[in-house]
């Protein structure tokens, strides 16, 4: 194995494993969760969708194949929360912008998941249109 798989391994384990917890609390409905989420101001349903995107993501990243994807989910989901952190909490930031960038780190050494995914995109939509 490659030491960039390996490292991808690693990373992929370590940020399932932070967006695991992250997401078990928030559906578990961890009173510092609670709290959050009522700050927001848009309902606990929003800690659970959260929650279930976060896990769901996290379980992504450690099917082969679909770590990219999940990445990309994770991603998303840490760039809103980046901006949630600025406009709405008035909080630090640095945990969610940490997350973001290692997601963006996983993308890049799965990108040849993406590119796997877009080609095959391409031949289904050729296909539908012969």
């Amino acid at each position: 194995m490659q030491r960039n798989a390996i490292g991808a391994w690693v990373l992929q384990g370590l940020l399932a494993a932070a967006f695991l917890a992250a997401g078990g609390a928030k559906l578990a409905g961890v009173p510092t969760m609670v709290q959050i989420f009522d700050q927001i101001g848009m309902g606990q349903w929003f800690r659970i969708v959260t929650g279930l995107v976060e896990v769901a993501g996290a379980v992504a990243l450690l099917v082969p194949g679909f770590a990219a994807l999940g990445a990309v989910w994770l991603g998303a989901t840490m760039f809103f929360a980046v901006l949630t952190h600025f406009f709405v909490l008035h909080t630090s930031a640095t945990p969610a912008v940490i997350l973001l960038a290692l997601n963006v780190l996983v993308v890049w050494l799965r990108r040849d998941q993406l590119a796997w995914v877009t080609q095959r995109r391409l031949r289904i939509r050729r296909n539908e249109n012969a």
